[in-house]
């Protein structure tokens, strides 16, 4: 069976962007493999009414895949999949994914240094290095809410819409008041006779100062790509200094909830509804909300706040804590996604037969967010304690990029069998992580999805996105076991 130089799960924005990367490293046998019929990642599978991201679009694209053409301040969902398809045909990239291909489980032989992915469909991928690209937010899930499998109406989840569904004249049920939420509901009001929002704690909105992008500016931008470049920055440069309000609690902190209740004040009269609305706990601490449209949408005549916990679900609809039962034709569950803070959704096995999953099943762990001690050769993107609170996610995977294929081309180069970080190197930077997230505002005391059941943070990274792509510019050969494939197991070659 033929084996790969390199293995990439997952066609989304990172899974492509490594590709990219490792072609113009000189990898060529790059193979990725996609469980998806098109390329998109969750911007692909996300197709709820007014899904759109909430980072300038600016930021949320590669430095080194530039797009002038950018219709507005903030993109669609829509637009950012057109992207990811345009980026994908403009490197030629679309040979190498193997659509419909979802993989079951991956092993890794010491005495080879290759990996095997076993598949769905049966079929094995063999490579000498893989880079994990399939993304924390994979995979959605339904809440563990009582009565769940009693309601007869209709359940839809907001990462996997129902476009066959209609809501006109329908009373419809929203749970979850999160960055979905506040984009579907305004939509959600428009066709639905009646939308009751279920909300379980505020959040902190911030005005959307979204526009169009003026046809001036994308003629400059394709003419001069500098311009567009120094208006990244500037965007970068701008979230960046929020991290001193929004990761850390600080002065700035209490500036920020300032902003937020004068958004509040000036969208919502109702002072009982006002306090509704007004969150117990320190900006940055969930993830802040942008929206222009979502306090509106839940004054119109057809829209109900309810902050009555749920008690359950029941045959007709939802019953709460006080003993109302809301009967409705739909609930629409903005509850998140079954984020994979134990590991992907497939059994890893590395050296000695060692289980991811049973590894993390505590508290997951890596080095620098990408390599994990005991699984050679085997690179994570967005992997543990890589997330921002305040800046574009595409930021900090552009690091990640980088320090993948420096390991990468340090395997193929030098003929390596294992490429492992060493023990003693993890060990020392995550016990310096969890001192620094102790510090920061997602530990100030908050339920998120942020942390595990028992309070351990796995996602975040505690600072400034400098700090972190900072250390991903430096790859150590001194960090990692180094064996050559034409030595015994027991041989170190060091570099």
């Amino acid at each position: 069976m033929t084996v790969h130089d390199t293995l990439i799960i997952g066609a989304g924005f990172t899974g492509l962007g490594a590709a990219i990367k490792l072609t113009e490293a000189g990898v060529a046998d790059v193979v990725i493999v996609e469980r998806g019929d098109r390329v998109g990642g969750t911007w692909r599978d996300n197709t709820y009414p007014g899904v759109a991201c909430d980072i300038p679009s600016l930021l949320y694209s590669f430095s080194f895949v530039k797009n002038p053409s950018w219709s507005r301040a903030y993109p669609s969902g829509a637009e950012i999949c057109a992207h990811i398809e345009e980026m994908t045909d403009t490197f030629g990239l679309r040979p190498r994914i193997r659509f419909g291909t979802e993989i079951t489980g991956l092993s890794f032989d010491e005495s080879t240094g290759v990996w095997t992915a076993k598949t769905k469909q049966r079929k094995e991928c063999r490579a000498r290095t893989v880079v994990m690209a399939a993304g924390p937010l994979a995979d959605h899930k339904f809440p563990d809410i009582r009565g769940i499998d009693s309601y007869e109406g209709h359940k839809i989840h907001s990462a996997g819409w129902d476009h066959d569904f209609d809501f006109a004249g329908k009373r419809v049920a929203v749970i979850g008041t999160g960055a979905s939420a506040v984009q579907i509901i305004p939509e959600l009001v428009k066709t639905a006779e009646f939308v009751k929002v279920f909300q379980r704690t505020p959040g902190w909105v911030l005005p959307r100062l979204d526009a169009r992008m003026p046809a001036a500016v994308q003629s400059l931008f394709a003419k001069v790509p500098a311009a567009q470049q120094l208006a990244r920055q500037a965007l970068f440069w701008g979230h960046e200094a929020s991290a001193t309000a929004l990761v850390w609690k600080t002065p700035l902190s209490s500036v920020v909830a300032q902003l937020s209740k004068a958004h509040l004040r000036n969208q919502v009269s109702d002072p009982w509804l006002r306090r509704q609305l007004t969150p117990d706990f320190t900006p940055g601490c969930k993830r802040m909300l942008v929206s222009s449209d979502y306090y509106p949408a839940l004054q119109r005549d057809n829209c109900k706040l309810i902050d009555w916990p749920i008690a359950t679900l029941c045959p007709a609809g939802i019953r709460t804590s006080d003993g109302v039962e809301h009967h409705l034709d739909a609930i629409v569950f903005a509850t998140g996604y079954d984020v994979h803070l134990a590991g992907p959704p497939f059994p890893v096995t590395g050296r000695g037969g060692r289980s991811l999953q049973q590894e993390w099943a505590g508290h997951a762990q890596a080095y620098k967010s990408a390599s994990v001690h005991g699984y050679p050769n085997l690179f994570l993107m967005s992997g543990p304690n890589s997330g921002p609170g305040h800046n574009s996610l595409l930021v900090y995977v552009e690091g990640q990029l980088d320090y993948a294929v420096t390991g990468i081309t340090t395997i193929l180069r030098d003929d390596l069998r294992v490429l492992d970080v060493r023990a003693d190197v993890q060990r020392r930077y995550n016990e310096d992580l969890q001192r620094r997230l102790t510090k920061t505002t997602w530990m100030s005391g908050c339920s998120s999805w942020y942390l595990t059941a028992d309070g351990f943070n796995a996602s975040m990274y505690p600072g400034f996105a400098t700090q972190y792509l900072r250390q991903m510019r430096h790859f150590r050969p001194s960090d990692y076991e180094m064996v050559a494939r034409a030595a015994q197991s027991s041989d170190l070659v060091t570099a």
